[in-house]
Formats: structure tokens, C-alpha cells, sequence
């Protein structure tokens, strides 16, 4: 089996969550909806269902739902072209494959936000697979998008580990027992990621590739 590291993409190696977080607040405004950015900030993570659920309520006019959705994903859209990868994320890429790790990645993204995604990231040489939001039947924190994520990998949870930025990541990761590394790029307290599952908290990608000989994936190499 192989060893495998899965990543998650908003807001570990791209530079999106708080595109999100203003898109959806816009979203929600033009359907009358008052939810403060902070509120969405901390439900940034979840799939496009489950975040309209997180923030409305399950008592909420469901047939609101594919107009909330569709108005986020037009509004985020007009940003495709200038996705922002961040620091060291394709050299972190580059770096963990030429080690023999194989990279799959594992986004509630799908369609064209994907290929955007994937295009601001410039490492699809060295990526081995994708676990979108086509493929699960649940998004994070359900485990369906890291197990995805695992069979395109080929790789069983011990001999993988998860790098995502929010709780939500954490805990999909937990769910699956896979050891899980966070970032701060999305925004989200230290303590909390912590509190989530997170073995590791580092700044960016750029701080994980920095350390990477002392990190968590440097000790699984070693041991073997």
C-alpha cells in the first residue's frame, strides 16, 4: 500500500475562505437573509448543503436552498481567474511527491471551481487524484471525503495523513482515523484546530514544508 498525503484545498493551499465568506454573505443578503460574516466564517468547510443548513436552520424554506447555492457559486466565479495558490503550497506539493508520497486531494469543490483551483495550485503532475464533492455521498465532517480520498490513494488511514485548515477538516479526519495536520490560512484559531483533532498546527504551507523533517510525516518515514 502506499503512504499518501490528503489535502484539502480552500483555504490550505489556496487562498479562498474569505472569498467565500463574502460571496456567501452577499448570497444570503440577496435572498433576505441576515447572517453575520463571522457566523459564515466558522462554517467555511462544509459542503454548499450543509452549510446552508449550519446557518439557517433545518427549520428553513428548503426550496431557498439551490437559489442560495447558485448565487454563491456565480458571485465566487467572478474570481476564478485570479485564485491566489498560497505560499509553498505547490513547492510543499512538489516536495512530499518527490519523497514518495502520492497527493490526493480532497475539496467540497467540483466543476469549474476545481479546475480553478487546481490551475492557481500548478502541481497536477505531482497529484495523483481528486475526492470531490461529486463523489461522497456526505461532506466533512462526515469521513466520506477522506475515505475517497484514501481509495484513490490506495493508501490505508495509518499510512496517511490529513493537512486542511478549518474544524470541520479536523474532525472528517478524525472520523477516519487519519492523523491530521492543520494550517492557519483559513482563518481559524490554533486552539480550536487543536481542540478538532490537529497533531500539528503550522502557518502556511510554506511553515509545513520548512519543517517538514521534523514533522509528523517525517516520523511516519522514519518509522517506516
Amino acid at each position: 500500500m502506499a503512504r499518501a498525503v490528503l489535502f484539502d484545498v480552500d483555504g490550505t493551499l489556496v487562498d479562498t475562505n474569505h472569498l467565500h465568506v463574502v460571496t456567501w454573505w452577499e448570497a444570503f443578503r440577496q435572498a433576505g437573509h441576515d447572517v453575520t460574516m463571522h457566523d459564515i466564517h466558522r462554517a467555511i468547510g462544509l459542503g454548499s448543503d450543509d452549510l446552508i443548513e449550519h446557518l439557517l436552520g433545518k427549520e428553513r424554506d428548503r426550496d431557498q436552498d439551490e437559489k442560495l447555492s447558485a448565487a454563491h457559486t456565480a458571485l465566487y466565479g467572478t474570481y476564478f481567474e485570479r485564485l491566489p495558490a498560497l505560499d509553498g503550497a505547490r513547492d510543499l506539493l512538489h516536495e512530499l511527491a518527490s519523497r514518495g508520497w502520492r497527493i490526493v486531494l480532497a475539496t467540497s469543490a467540483g466543476g469549474p471551481e476545481l479546475t480553478a483551483l487546481r490551475r492557481a495550485i500548478d502541481a497536477d503532475d505531482v497529484i495523483a487524484g481528486v475526492a470531490s464533492a461529486d463523489d461522497v455521498s456526505e461532506g466533512k465532517p462526515a469521513p466520506d471525503p477522506v475515505h475517497r480520498a484514501l481509495e484513490l490513494a490506495e493508501a490505508e488511514p495509518s499510512d496517511a495523513v490529513f493537512v486542511g485548515d478549518t474544524v470541520w477538516d479536523m474532525k472528517a479526519a478524525r472520523a477516519a482515523d487519519v492523523r491530521a495536520v492543520a494550517v492557519l490560512t483559513g482563518g481559524i484559531a490554533r486552539a480550536d484546530l487543536e481542540a478538532a483533532g490537529a497533531s500539528a498546527v503550522y502557518g502556511d504551507p510554506a511553515e509545513l514544508l520548512s519543517h517538514l523533517d521534523t514533522s509528523l510525516i517525517a516520523q511516519m518515514e522514519r518509522a517506516g
